[in-house]
């Protein structure tokens, strides 16, 4: 089966062009996804449900109307446009009311249409607002609004985002700030330690060198595309606090390839794994199995007598156990034990989602 995965390019010298970056908008944006789409987020509930309690309706309602530009197909211009450092949200929103109007629009039609390649669409044409009108009528109002007046549109949306950040953001930024930049500086550190390299701790990513000797870093994700990092294309590496347990990344040509993944967070389940634990578990004996080793750590020959099987039957059983690593091992003397990861079977809910939720 062919893997669907987000594909970077890095020549071995890129270390300069691979930068962190702390950005107000991309966490403001964050935290009104996480409005939106609570469940999603239970590490942001308290702030969601405080939110919900002090903000006026009509604040609220024009953050559901909004939601779709923050949704999972993210506007490009909602992240970083540029590697400037030390960003303010006045600063970025300034970039983004400069933004060549053409590059405007098509950023916000890929996110209501839910294009994450690098196909443009300079113009909102009737084929674009029909795909949007069989995603959600809310989709299409919004589709309909930016054809009639692209630059009014721009304007609504900035004003909105300014009185939403000083309502419900402008208080919450500063232990925000704290902790993007705890994390982004052990980013950095790695960054400078291991280069490129990096990138391949975030999370769901793997490294492998290609004939030329230039680096691949490839994300599972649920679609595929491919972008080049280089001296002339930058990758900005954004931490996000109520982003979690997304992972995003957006290449829009012409533009810092950017990833914004979860700060602090444990690392993230790749595809592959959340498939093999979900097989392994799948098969009766193999159950029945888990539900010997749950409590206890038990050997293979007492888990055969337990189940009635020979002791290479339980073995094969284990090996695929062991390679979903959905079991612990540990050995004494000539014998191995084992024991269900029960953590790992909790988690696989929620690894789930984080999975389908790329």
């Amino acid at each position: 089966m062919c893997r669907v995965a987000v594909t970077l390019y890095l020549d071995p010298s890129a270390t300069p062009s691979i930068v962190v970056r702390r950005s107000p908008l991309a966490e403001l944006c964050a935290c009104l996804h996480a409005l939106d789409e609570p469940g999603h987020h239970p590490a942001s509930a308290a702030w969601a449900a405080r939110t919900h309690r002090d903000l006026s309706d009509g604040l609220l309602a024009a953050a559901a109307a909004w939601a779709p530009l923050w949704g999972a197909f993210r506007a490009r211009y909602l992240l970083p446009l540029s590697a400037a450092p030390k960003r303010t949200l006045a600063g970025e929103l300034r970039e983004v009311a400069e933004l060549p109007i053409g590059d405007f629009t098509a950023m916000t039609v890929q996110a209501l249409i839910g294009k994450n390649d690098t196909e443009l669409v300079p113009l909102l044409g009737d084929e674009e607002l029909n795909r949007m009108r069989l995603i959600s009528s809310s989709r299409v109002e919004i589709g309909t609004r930016l054809r009639a007046d692209p630059e009014g549109f721009r304007q609504e949306l900035i004003a909105f985002l300014s009185r939403f950040a000083a309502a419900a953001f402008d208080a919450e930024w500063p232990s925000l700030r704290q902790a993007l930049d705890h994390d982004g500086a052990l980013r950095t550190r790695a960054l400078r330690r291991r280069g490129p390299l990096a990138l391949a701790d975030l999370p769901t990513a793997t490294a492998t060198r290609t004939v030329s000797g230039s680096l691949r870093i490839v994300f599972d994700k649920l679609y595929s595309a491919t972008a080049r990092v280089d001296d002339g294309r930058p990758c900005l590496i954004v931490p996000t606090v109520h982003g979690r347990p997304h992972l995003v990344i957006k290449h829009f040509p012409g533009y810092p390839v950017v990833i914004q993944y979860s700060a602090g967070a444990a690392p993230a389940p790749t595809l592959e794994t959340a498939r093999r634990r979900l097989a392994a578990l799948q098969d009766p004996t193999r159950l029945r199995l888990c539900y010997a080793i749950l409590r206890n750590p038990v050997a293979t020959a007492e888990l055969a007598t337990q189940l009635g099987m020979t002791a290479p039957q339980v073995s094969r059983h284990l090996r695929r156990l062991r390679e979903a690593e959905l079991v612990h091992t540990h050995r004494r003397g000539s014998v191995v034990y084992y024991q269900l990861d029960a953590a790992a079977v909790e988690r696989l809910g929620p690894d789930l989602l984080s999975v389908l939720y790329r």
